[in-house]
């Protein structure tokens, strides 16, 4: 809450009356209206600007002579724990490429902490730099198909609903729930009827999508067409375009980029690892990359800022005016979107901006519950005729059904190398049932040895891919072992590990150390002969049940005969 004391400084520093407490120089500020480039003192009182188009003194002036003065980046839609870092060392990740908003959904903690998981992320934004928003995690667990390690309904989330870091409802994974009236889903979106509620529609179309929307559902991330997007914009969706490490949708949505439809898209990451952030960039990368493929420079600048701002009614920023939010992201050319410099809430992104940060404890530590493992639990017994199998897309979260016919022997199906089959293994490791799970992947291009996650999307159970048992069963017992990671294993002994034992799906430690971690395990799985890109996201994605393997109908899911879900 803002006092009036507070009120009458930038009046009188906006006014010109007494001097600003900084005063930017020398760039030129994009007009996210004309699109026009203005040269412009840009005054700020504390974390407020207060003046542009004018001169103004100040108690402390920067140079910013040659550059070019752009809003902050808001990143509208994305899981924090899928960068492996906790918030704060994510906001030391990001804020550097220009994201000085972050809308957060924390449902991979909420699926193994909880309540505890939402809370963790509360204290966290409450304690950094850049302004961190949290969307309550509205399907934990987010399927009945497996095993979560909580389950949040709408009581457990109404508590949260006025936190000064919430906005309102993440996204509403189980359509199929909204769709047939499932009252534990209606309880929910009774609750937050009066709040911003996020989707996530996967080729919901037609009628069943004015169904969705019809429950207030305002966004989606998950369209991967022009096609599908349009009509979702058609009927008043709002567009929040993703590129992350896996799911990769950006160059199929490039042609919606214009000024007359820039009002109703935002930009978002979903899930982005620190290795891709350093090596690409963040929504720094989606911008350069969308002007490059055509698209217009306001009209992805505003996606990028000023329509994901309004979007999501925080209407204190997007745009470098008086009485906004002061996040400021100077870049050396629009469109090539070199960030050179960043203010966040007025204040310039540097070493020293995070020294005196509130530290939040970590939690989880102990979230993986599973016994040890032996070859044989990954054993997967025969069927007559063809077998199910997980076909992966790279780039793409939703993944294919396949049908092989498997070599066997005693009884157990093996892989098949030459048809690129190997074993996929899920172990629950909450602590709840011990159950495991066995079935064939193809596309992995895995040769030997085996790659184990705890990150497991939604309920992140323990997922092993692999040739052998033994490795299957080393990759495996080692992340029980470190509280969950990502492991790579051949000829039954470890060869790369990264442990992430902050409820096994965030490092402890620096960003910089988690990338490099990253570097050794990519290595150590291209020397299994694995092709993927991204191959421990995959993994992470690998058992998600969603469409085209589910069928809708009036009783629900069916039709998941890919393996028995744990």
């Amino acid at each position: 809450m803002t006092d009036a004391a507070t009120f009458a400084r930038r009046i009188a520093q906006g006014r010109g009356d007494e001097p600003a407490d900084l005063v930017i120089r020398g760039a030129q500020l994009f007009d996210l209206v004309t699109g026009d480039l203005t040269p412009t003192d840009i005054a700020l009182c504390g974390d407020t600007i207060v003046g542009t188009h004018g001169r103004y003194e100040g108690k402390a002036s920067f140079d910013a002579s040659g550059l070019i003065a752009v809003p902050g980046f808001i990143d509208t839609h994305l899981h924090v724990e899928s960068s492996l870092v906790t918030p704060l060392e994510f906001e030391r990740c990001v804020l550097p490429h220009g994201v000085t908003t972050a809308i957060c959904d924390p449902h991979e903690i909420s699926n193994v902490l909880g309540a505890d998981g939402i809370r963790y992320f509360l204290d966290c934004a409450e304690a950094m730099r850049m302004d961190l928003r949290v969307q309550l995690s509205s399907c934990v667990p987010a399927t009945h198909l497996e095993t979560a390690g909580a389950a949040l309904e709408a009581g457990d989330l109404i508590p949260f609903m006025d936190h000064p870091k919430v906005i309102g409802l993440a996204e509403f994974m189980n359509f199929p729930g909204v769709l047939h009236r499932d009252p534990g889903c209606l309880a929910k979106l009774e609750a937050f009827s009066h709040r911003h509620i996020d989707g996530h529609a996967p080729l919901v179309r037609g009628l069943d999508l004015n169904g969705y929307l019809s429950a207030g559902i305002r966004t989606d991330h998950e369209t991967t067409t022009a096609d599908e997007a349009r009509e979702k914009l058609a009927k008043g969706m709002a567009i929040l375009i993703r590129e992350g490490s896996v799911s990769k949708d950006l160059h199929a949505l490039i042609p919606l980029i214009t000024r007359d439809a820039s009002p109703f898209l935002a930009f978002c990451t979903d899930d982005r690892n620190p290795l891709d952030i350093a090596e690409e960039g963040h929504l720094d990368y989606m911008i350069r990359t969308a002007i490059a493929d055509g698209a217009d420079i306001l009209a992805t600048y505003r996606t990028a800022s000023l329509s994901a701002a309004r979007n999501f009614g925080l209407f204190d920023r997007g745009f470098i005016g008086p009485g906004k939010r002061a996040d400021i992201v100077l870049v050396e050319d629009l469109a090539a979107c070199r960030v050179k410099l960043v203010f966040a809430g007025g204040r310039l992104v540097e070493d020293r901006l995070f020294e005196d940060r509130k530290m939040v404890p970590p939690v989880g530590l102990a979230s993986v519950r599973s016994r040890k493992l032996s070859p044989e639990d990954f054993a997967v017994t025969a069927r007559e005729g063809e077998t199910p199998v997980i076909g992966v897309v790279p780039g793409r979260i939703i993944t294919e059904r396949l049908s092989m016919r498997l070599p066997a022997k005693d009884g157990f199906a093996l892989p098949d190398l030459g048809q690129d089959a190997v074993r996929v293994t899920v172990i629950e490791r909450h602590g709840r049932n011990g159950g495991i799970a066995s079935g064939f992947v193809h596309g992995f291009g895995m040769k030997h040895g085996a790659i184990a996650s705890s990150v497991g999307h939604d309920s992140h159970n323990l997922c092993v891919v692999g040739v052998d048992e033994a490795s299957m069963a080393a990759a495996a017992n080692r992340l029980i072992e470190t509280g969950g990671g990502f492991a790579v294993a051949d000829n039954g002994k470890v060869t790369a590990e990264l442990a992430l034992p902050v409820a096994g799906l965030m490092s402890d430690q620096p960003f910089e150390t988690v990338r490099h971690g990253l570097e050794g395990l990519r290595a150590a799985a291209k020397a299994l002969g694995v092709v993927l890109a991204e191959p421990f996201l995959q993994v992470a994605f690998l058992t998600l049940p969603v469409i085209p393997h589910l069928k809708i109908t009036d009783k629900g899911l069916v039709d998941v005969d890919r393996f028995d879900f744990v």
